[in-house]
């Protein structure tokens, strides 16, 4: 029987656009105040991408610097797997445009969509594939334009969402390196709670859905706030029993950056306290599957985490879709 491989992350980078748009900024767009937005979700400003940046040019620097980090080059990877709710355009994959530009060419390419989950879901997928022995190295980005999807005449909205892009490589490793568990959640009956309503085959483009501003973040944000931190919670007691470890086990939660409550709510209800929760909601918003992975590549930078480090990435998302991965560095 062939061996199972233990997959690890070895190398991870991240990129936000130069454009600063601050809750002050906002309260010239939009009937909002600084002080009601930190006080509400934690947000102080977020990155635009300028407008010749797209998801997969912010993708593909976050994946140099991850190659950079990891010491390999584009030609060593064998899959890169894209997690975004904000693709360049329907199809072809992201992935397919970020492989071009940075030159691997011997990789297999696809896009996985599970919002604000994605990058854990690309996680796990990645993880498959290297226990399978299939591939040896499997890039995962996480990247999104959010700011082309917001709707900026609607305050309960606006001041939630940013641009970023994190990746990380995967390789095996040895342990105790590597994923220790990984658990994914979803109930489909909740979509509606978040979505893009216009735009895909159910609701083309049409001058109604145009007018109608469709094409746009919808959220029913009182629903989605009861659910999140329970959701999150459940993921990290779910992903901590399957590697049989305690939550004092570990050294630093990294959770989606949606919302200081949740962010609390989610802690509290994992017996966590917060100074072992890394934050950098305040900086950059919500910015989707792209937040853990810039949080985890910042985590490292700031050296929060090293070598042998416990980590725990938890998020939650539209589909709903929920999930933690918990690693060892």
């Amino acid at each position: 029987m062939k061996e199972r491989l233990n997959a690890g992350i070895v190398g991870t980078g991240r990129y936000v656009p130069e454009k600063i748009l601050t809750n002050r900024d906002l309260e010239k767009m939009v009937d909002t105040t600084d002080e009601w937005i930190t006080t509400r979700v934690g947000i102080k400003e977020r990155r635009i991408a300028a407008p010749y940046e797209t998801t997969s040019t912010m993708g593909a620097q976050a994946a140099r610097d991850a190659l950079a980090d990891a010491k390999l080059a584009p030609e060593d990877v064998d899959l890169i797997i894209t997690a975004t709710i904000t693709p360049d355009v329907p199809w072809p994959a992201t992935a397919s445009f970020i492989q071009r530009q940075l030159g691997a060419t011997r990789a297999a390419c696809f896009d996985i969509e599970a919002a604000c989950t994605g990058f854990i879901y690309g996680l796990s997928v990645a993880q498959a594939y290297i226990a399978s022995g299939m591939y040896r190295t499997v890039l995962v980005v996480a990247a999104e334009t959010l700011s082309r999807i917001t709707d900026w005449e609607d305050r309960n909205t606006a001041v939630l969402f940013g641009d970023a892009a994190g990746a990380a490589v995967l390789q095996p490793v040895s342990e105790p390196r590597g994923i220790l568990s990984v658990y994914l959640g979803a109930d489909g009956s909740k979509g509606d709670l978040l979505e893009l309503p216009g735009g895909g085959s159910r609701k083309p483009a049409t001058h109604e859905t145009v007018d109608q501003r469709q094409h746009y973040i919808r959220m029913k944000g009182n629903e989605v706030f009861k659910f999140a931190g329970r959701a999150m919670a459940q993921a990290n007691k779910r992903a901590l029993e399957k590697a049989g470890m305690k939550i004092d086990q570990v050294d630093l939660l990294i959770p989606h950056q949606a919302n200081m409550r949740i962010i609390q709510a989610a802690a509290r209800l994992s017996s966590l306290s917060m100074d072992k929760v890394y934050l950098n909601i305040e900086k950059y918003g919500n910015t989707s599957a792209a937040t853990t992975a810039v949080a985890l590549a910042e985590a490292r930078l700031e050296g929060r985490v090293g070598p042998g480090s416990v980590c725990l990435l938890v998020a939650f998302g539209g589909g709903f879709t929920w999930g933690a991965c918990l690693l060892r560095l």
